[in-house]
């Protein structure tokens, strides 16, 4: 019994030492990995704030060197500090590269928009009665009912045109993020004082004499024009919220914003998908942590956005589709880059008559800003920007696209591959930025 007393013994004592044992190798494994975590977390803070003062170090020379900062911006735009603010609009050609006449000249472009204000958002028949002011936008020569093309009331009238298709689609813009429902911290205050003769374009649609029919005008020019019988409630009055008087929500900036690109470019006007352009734009300078410059969000992003335009403004001019600076041509490239850097699934395509204009019209004209959630955009659109030629890099992007999902497309039929196409499955953008940076290096 004392022989079996003391195995007994031995082998509790053998338990606990093993379980001590694995309690020390447990606690010594965990410091290791909690040490190896803590480690990798300080490694990649201090590569972001290394990478934060390489920009800040690149924009606080007094000549901007575009060809370095360009480098910088192609691998990412930090947030902080406004970092991408102020590189998009160097980037877009809006600030000039010499940094001491940044103030200088901000403050005449901002005070030209202020102007366009002025000038472009009147509302005819509204005056400055109590001020003594006469009512000299209805007169015997010119009125409401003036048949005359050149007439200031004939202008307004199709300028309401404009406005619906405008209004219609900012005030859908990104409907899955409260932000441009969302009052903005700095309303236009020479839109909403009571005592000028200005007034804001919602109500200007509110009151449109334009209630006799829906007009949605798209590439093609003016189409789906609806009866009174058949027309539907565009804006039920609960789907919005009401804001306070005084206010004014981030949308109606960037509908003021697209209505004015409008009137200073009537050979394009408006044309749907601009807004899903000017989008992404407005959100990064309206979030700006500078408040300095965020305040100042809506004319910053007019002149970027008609930057922009001048490069891009070709992709939304149906005349122009088949010249070689037409969209028609740029979805073609797609295809013949794709041809050179893998022919099988370019042959694929090609057998399952998917053509280009199947996908990449949108793909291209709204420079991916639908394909994907607005803060991968904004990356898209730091490489994009950053690259001299940016609408060359953005056909290698899409080509990229294609490459990634090859195995699918081999394996897929007609209704599965334009489903792919239609709805991109891939949401790793950097995988995406990657991949087209690799073809445009010939890997």
């Amino acid at each position: 019994m004392c022989g079996a007393g003391t195995r007994l013994r031995q082998s509790t004592e053998f338990k606990d030492s093993v379980i001590a044992k694995r309690h020390y190798v447990s606690v010594v494994s965990l410091s290791a990995v909690e040490h190896f975590v803590t480690l990798e977390i300080r490694l990649k803070v201090s590569k972001v704030w290394t990478g934060i003062e390489e920009f800040k170090v690149a924009l606080s020379q007094p000549q901007i060197n575009l060809k370095n900062l360009r480098e910088l911006c192609f691998s990412g735009i930090p947030f902080e500090g406004g970092l991408r603010a102020l590189c998009w609009k160097i980037l877009l050609n809006y600030l000039p590269t010499e940094q001491a006449i940044w103030d200088s000249f901000l403050k005449k472009q901002r005070e030209i928009y202020t102007q366009f204000l002025r000038e472009m958002i009147i509302q005819p028949g509204i005056a400055k009665a109590n001020l003594g002011f006469s009512r000299e936008d209805v007169t015997l020569e010119d009125h409401p009912l003036n048949p005359n093309p050149d007439s200031q009331w004939n202008t307004y009238f199709k300028d309401n045109e404009i406005l619906l298709q405008i209004d219609k689609d900012v005030r859908r813009l990104y409907p899955d993020m409260a932000f441009f429902q969302r009052p903005t911290e700095y309303p236009c205050l020479l839109i909403l004082d009571p005592q000028n003769e200005y007034e804001t374009l919602r109500r200007r649609v509110e009151q449109t004499s334009l209630k006799a029919q829906t007009v949605a005008r798209n590439r093609s020019g003016v189409t789906n024009v609806s009866s009174p019988g058949k027309a539907v409630c565009t804006y039920p009055s609960n789907e919005y919220e009401v804001l306070p008087s005084g206010s004014e929500a981030h949308w109606e900036v960037v509908e003021r914003i697209l209505f004015i690109y409008a009137k200073l470019n009537p050979g394009i006007a408006y044309v749907q998908g601009m807004n899903e352009v000017v989008g992404p734009i407005y959100y990064t300078f309206a979030t700006d942590p500078n408040t300095e410059w965020k305040e100042h969000a809506e004319a910053d992003t007019f002149f970027c956005f008609t930057s922009l335009m001048s490069e891009n403004r070709d992709n939304f001019i149906k005349s122009l589709d088949d010249s070689q600076c037409g969209i028609t041509y740029k979805m073609e490239s797609v295809y013949s880059t794709l041809k050179q850097k893998d022919a099988e699934l370019y042959l694929k395509l090609q057998e399952q008559n998917i053509k280009p204009q199947y996908f990449t019209f949108r793909w291209l004209t709204l420079l991916l800003s639908q394909e994907f959630l607005l803060p991968d955009v904004i990356r898209i659109w730091d490489s994009l920007f950053s690259d001299q030629e940016r609408f060359d890099f953005l056909i290698l992007v899409c080509c990229a696209m294609l490459v990634l999902i090859r195995d699918q497309l081999l394996a897929g039929d007609f209704t599965v591959n334009m489903r792919l196409l239609q709805d991109y499955p891939i949401c790793d953008v950097h995988t995406i930025l990657k991949k087209a940076k690799d073809l445009q290096d010939g890997a």
